[in-house]
């Protein structure tokens, strides 16, 4: 254990978000997406929901203030206007810590799969609630 640190963030996860650059994206998936067909790195956290994932994720990792849309969602059932309580909870803890304001961007979901390949790196939960799929992309630190 590390003073300080959120224990969601296991060293392997610590290092992938350290190693990032500005503009790389991180998926954060629930339990039903295919997290190993994008053939990038997976770092499992376990039985935990997105939004305590996103909460540990976004404690250390800047969402991108050059973009207008730095945190995007999976689309619900072909329906861009449907939000489900897992993105809401997430955008919550996105907006608590983000200096702009902040809405998500929407992404089809077979486009969201193709996206995925383009990825640095996946963080898997067990979230059992639907569409709890995320891409984040890293900013900048300027401390």
């Amino acid at each position: 254990m590390l003073k300080g640190v959120d224990p969601v963030l296991t060293g392997e996860l610590l290092k992938v978000l350290d190693e990032m650059g500005h503009g790389d994206t991180l998926l954060l998936v629930d339990r039903n997406y295919p997290a190993h067909a994008s053939g990038k790195p997976v770092i499992h956290l376990g039985d935990i929901t997105q939004t305590r994932a996103a909460e540990a994720i976004l404690s250390v990792f800047p969402l991108d203030t050059f973009v207008e849309r730095p945190l995007e969602r999976m689309e619900v059932d072909d329906d861009p206007s449907i939000v489900v309580e897992v993105q809401d909870e997430v955008l919550e803890v996105a907006r608590a810590g983000h200096e702009k304001p902040l809405e998500y961007g929407i992404v089809p979901r077979l486009e969201f799969y193709e996206r995925a390949k383009g990825v640095y790196a996946v963080v898997k939960t067990l979230e059992s609630r639907p569409y709890g799929c995320f891409i984040l992309q890293k900013g900048v630190v300027f401390d």
